[in-house]
């Protein structure tokens, strides 16, 4: 049925696209849902179709072979053959966020002109409600044009022809990704077919994937988790993957629940806060008729991945036929293509309860009250093809249980930042990425516990924000998941010392003097000692390009909003 437009010397994506429609035109490929309306279907056929209409479209616009097409556009059924048309003309897609509505238009403006500059954007492929906003960037960046295929039916209407060919090799380019950041500051990886092809044919064989798998998601594909481990993955091993809008999911976080149970999927991947929002947020009678046995792996790809957030789920949704060791965990990054190690298929992930004293020293070793210990879940053992090390801060590789800088190389690993060339040298040395994650190994498994630039050295202790974050959420008036924990620089102790800014409701002062006191206690009930508080009110804290916030970026604007006099800090 397919011309098979790409004719690939040693393989593409787009070939083996066109390989899983040839054998099974009519088996359902993407299935796209959206609450309170019938979900739309595109079997492999239709969407290879659809998609060489689009690549014949956007050829005869203007956009040329290795052109960087950046997508923005909301849920629309209609942006996967619009992404694959993007392949099968030989471009690059490059699925960016679609600006939130209290994101500033100038600010959105600016943040994609700083980011063209580095990716080399070529085209705006987009929704005409945008056009007012973006049209300035055109001559004042790199971008040529805006394009809005998505709102043009004559794409899809056209007469069939034979759709462009294009001569394409497994090192070629294939998509643009960018690494989790705010915004303007995220890094721009390149990826090839043979990096993707083969990473999400040995991350399938290690899962297990068969034809019997359906894949469910509400991640965005601007990330790289929702991008490979629910679009690619799904797509190239030619097993179903149900998309359910972003902004609907934390509207109605049951919808994941529903379509799980619904379309009896099997696999889904999940962050940390997801989890945890799932468990506090869903109201009983959302769980009617709902049933989780048919999900054999919901994998939390989180650094670190939180004992707490997957026994919460786990209590919450065992009833409704969910399996405890369906909770699994894998360790993740855009440079790496995605998965650097992952939990074996109906193994619960290992957990081990860690001497919390000794931790704060670099040593993990057994508590002797488990009681009392800290708990650290591992991340699973390494994917085929990738390697790890665990060094100090000269770079000398450290042993079992001492925590260190995770490095990694890879076979899908990426080349470098593309126009980055000061972020590349920094992050490459003798072929080895510096992830920046720090984390131990025990045996052939792999435990993160935070992030270098985060950890805070108090009195040549180490502690690790999340540990704080996760304490603080449970706190009458603090907004859960609205906190973040962070050093200051002291020069009277020549030391750092621990802040907190959390957002919440409270406008009372008198009621805020009681959250400050309830922070602080908190903090030495886990034998940390907090010097300042920042109350913020709800909405302050900036998220990076994960929807995570961003400490670095909260803890500059505190300290210039505190510098500055600002009221909402006072008293911090």
């Amino acid at each position: 049925m397919s011309m098979n437009p790409i004719s690939s010397q040693d393989g593409s994506v787009w070939c083996r696209w066109c390989e899983n429609a040839d054998k099974s035109p009519d088996s359902v490929a993407i299935v796209h849902w959206r609450a309170g309306s019938p979900p739309r279907r595109w079997t492999r056929g239709e969407l290879v179709r659809a998609s060489e209409l689009f690549a014949t479209a956007l050829r005869s616009s203007g956009i040329i072979k290795g052109d960087v097409c950046a997508i923005i556009a909301r849920h629309n059924p209609l942006l996967y053959p619009l992404y694959l048309g993007c392949v099968c003309a030989g471009a690059i897609p490059a699925i960016l966020a679609y600006p939130n509505p209290r994101l500033h238009p100038e600010k959105f403006r600016n943040g994609l002109q700083g980011m063209s500059q580095r990716s080399g954007l070529d085209w705006i492929l987009t929704e005409r409600a945008l056009e007012a906003v973006l049209q300035p960037l055109i001559g004042k960046s790199t971008i040529k044009g805006l394009k809005f295929p998505l709102e043009d039916d004559k794409a899809l209407t056209a007469t069939p022809g034979p759709p462009p060919v294009t001569q394409c090799c497994g090192t070629d380019p294939l998509l643009l990704q960018h690494s989790s950041g705010t915004t303007g500051l995220q890094k721009p990886v390149l990826l090839s077919h043979r990096a993707v092809l083969e990473h999400v044919t040995e991350y399938g064989k290690l899962l297990g994937v068969s034809q019997e798998d359906k894949v469910a998601s509400w991640l965005p594909l601007y990330h790289d988790m929702g991008l490979i481990a629910t679009f690619h993955l799904p797509l190239t091993l030619g097993v179903p993957t149900i998309l359910i809008d972003p902004f609907e999911w934390v509207l109605a976080p049951s919808l994941l629940l529903e379509v799980i149970s619904g379309e009896q999927a099997t696999l889904t991947w999940l962050p940390n806060f997801a989890l945890s929002m799932m468990a506090d947020k869903i109201h009983e009678d959302d769980l009617q008729g709902i049933a989780l046995d048919s999900c054999r792996m919901i994998i939390n790809c989180s650094e670190p991945v939180r004992h707490r957030d997957q026994e919460k789920f786990y209590r919450r949704f065992a009833r409704r036929g969910l399996k405890r060791e369906a909770l699994s965990s894998c360790y993740a990054m855009a440079e790496m293509t995605f998965a650097v190690t992952q939990t074996p298929p109906g193994r619960e992930p290992t957990t081990l309860a860690i001497d919390a004293q000794r931790f704060s020293r670099g040593v993990a070793r057994p508590a002797a009250d488990v009681t009392v210990g800290k708990i650290c879940v591992s991340s699973g053992g390494l994917l085929p093809g990738c390697h790890i090390r665990i060094v100090d801060d000269e770079g000398n590789d450290v042993e079992d249980g001492r925590v260190g800088e995770i490095w990694i190389k890879s076979a899908s690993m990426f080349d470098g930042y593309r126009n980055y060339p000061e972020k590349t040298a920094a992050a490459l040395r003798d072929g080895w990425y510096l992830s920046g994650d720090l984390g131990f190994s025990i045996g052939d498994e792999y435990f993160i516990v935070g992030r270098k630039k985060d950890l805070v050295i108090v009195a040549g202790n180490n502690i690790y924000p999340e540990d704080i974050e996760m304490v603080m959420n449970d706190l009458p008036g603090v907004i859960p998941g609205r906190v973040v924990a962070f050093g200051e620089e002291d020069p009277e102790l020549g030391s750092e010392r621990l802040s907190v800014i959390a957002e919440t409701p409270l406008t009372d002062e008198a009621e805020r003097r009681q959250l400050r006191t309830a922070i602080v206690e908190a903090g030495m009930g886990i034998d940390v000692s907090i010097a300042k508080v920042y109350l913020v009110p709800p909405r302050f804290l900036v998220k990076s390009s994960a929807g995570k916030p961003s400490r670095s970026a909260n803890k500059e604007r505190a300290i210039r909003l505190k510098e500055e006099g600002a009221a909402m800090l006072a008293g911090a």
